[in-house]
């Protein structure tokens, strides 16, 4: 595995219904490891249990304490699994600390037709080049997710006053993204990337790890090469918890992935 990400989600078989992982450090933010990387090392596993159905379509999970670096194990408990597609819950455990639990339902996207109907409309992006660099970061960003190293990502110019201490209000991000090492996108890639820029808060003017309560992701096709647009938005923010809606569209112009998470409202690391 040539990809520093493929060798980070990688799984082995202990027995037919278990799997085990290292859980890497590097891709931590705040006081744990990201919400996204989990949840492609959660779809790996799934991945491998379904040898013809390799394509994560619908995923939700639930994050009941915080993942650290180290060894973990998934449970895997299929569902259904006849058809088009199969359906499996999965359990990441630390010891006897259940970290994550998820329901799953797994395709072959490269079988679904290709009839599409949208509303939905691809976010204005100026070109890369002419976007702000994650590599701009303040250090204060840099220290509560260094798993940004990772990530090559280019700021909206109207999304990154938050970086200078002028927020929008908005509540909307929007950025270019690729892995840094120049690994094409997939579809278990996306379970990362819905979850890869900062908080939408930060928008809002309120910095800080915002640890994830639920997150549910559908991948709605298997994207292109190159790089990905990602638009993160939120409308409400109550009762010290805050919904953030992701699209994520390819370099031919799909709507590759959606999602929405439940957090919490951010909290000083």
């Amino acid at each position: 595995m040539a990809h520093e990400f493929d060798r980070h989600i990688a799984v082995s078989r202990q027995d037919d219904g278990t799997w085990a992982v290292d859980l890497a450090p590097g891709w931590q933010v705040g006081g744990g490891l990201n919400g996204g990387y989990l949840l492609a090392v959660i779809g790996n596993a799934l991945r491998h249990t379904f040898a013809d159905k390799p394509d994560p379509i619908a995923v939700s999970a639930y994050y009941l304490s915080a993942t650290t670096p180290g060894p973990a194990t998934i449970d895997v408990d299929v569902r259904r699994e006849g058809g088009s597609v199969a359906t499996a819950a999965a359990d990441l455990r630390q010891g006897e600390d259940a970290r994550i639990t998820a329901l799953a339902t797994y395709g072959d996207l490269a079988r679904l037709g290709d009839d599409v109907r949208t509303t939905a409309e691809e976010p204005h992006l100026p070109p890369p080049d002419e976007c702000v660099p994650n590599s701009m970061a303040p250090p204060e960003v840099r220290a509560i997710a260094p798993l940004i190293d990772r990530f090559d990502m280019r700021f909206h110019p109207d999304h990154i006053g938050w970086a200078i201490g002028e927020p929008s209000g908005d509540g909307v991000l929007s950025a270019w993204f690729r892995l840094v090492d120049g690994r094409e996108p997939d579809p278990i890639e996306l379970l990362l990337v819905v979850d890869a820029l900062p908080p939408v808060t930060f928008d809002l003017g309120m910095m800080g790890w915002a640890p994830t309560l639920e997150l549910t992701a559908h991948v709605r096709a298997r994207p292109a090469p190159g790089w990905l647009k990602v638009r993160h938005a939120t409308r409400n923010l109550a009762g010290g918890m805050f919904e953030e809606d992701c699209e994520v569209w390819d370099s031919a112009g799909r709507l590759v992935a959606q999602s929405r998470q439940l957090a919490r409202q951010p909290r000083a690391v």
